[in-house]
């Protein structure tokens, strides 16, 4: 039998308009809305089992909040195509569609979060893609051993 590798992930939300809270309340959501191209393309290699670290970002202050867990892949972010919602791209097409998304379960809610001075504090820009100046990409991979240590600084929490 073999084992499958999980991969990690960052993926932010402001907290006023999705936080982990309201994941914790909901258990399950789409996560939809993201409409940058390279954000998309590492959501598109997202696997089921794969773990997601939630950041709250735009408030004082951002940081890791909590975990989820990747539950459903290569799903269509049906926003794309409602002419009400922000998220409507008029060049996206139901045969064809530009922008999907994935469903995030809730795994935990961290008791500190990790902020992101914190992070810029511990890590380089190569070891954490999210410290990196400018950076402003809303999903993002996490290499594995630096998954791990901030899983290990989260639980000590």
């Amino acid at each position: 039998m073999s084992v499958k590798e999980i991969n990690y992930w960052l993926m932010k939300s402001e907290p006023d308009a999705y936080s982990i809270k309201d994941l914790k309340n909901e258990v399950e959501t789409l996560w939809d809305g993201i409409r940058n191209y390279q954000a998309r393309n590492f959501m598109r290699s997202m696997k089921i089992g794969d773990r997601a670290f939630f950041y709250h970002s735009n408030t004082k202050p951002p940081g890791i909040v909590g975990l989820m867990e990747i539950i459903e892949t290569k799903l269509v972010d049906p926003y794309q195509f409602d002419e009400s919602s922000k998220y409507y791209d008029k060049k996206s097409l139901i045969d064809n569609p530009r922008w999907d998304c994935v469903k995030t379960k809730y795994v935990s809610e961290f008791k500190n979060m990790i902020t992101l001075k914190e992070l810029s504090e511990t890590y380089t820009s190569e070891e954490l893609t999210l410290v990196r100046k400018g950076n402003r990409l809303s999903i993002m991979p996490i290499k594995k051993d630096i998954a791990l240590e901030l899983l290990k600084k989260l639980e000590k929490n």
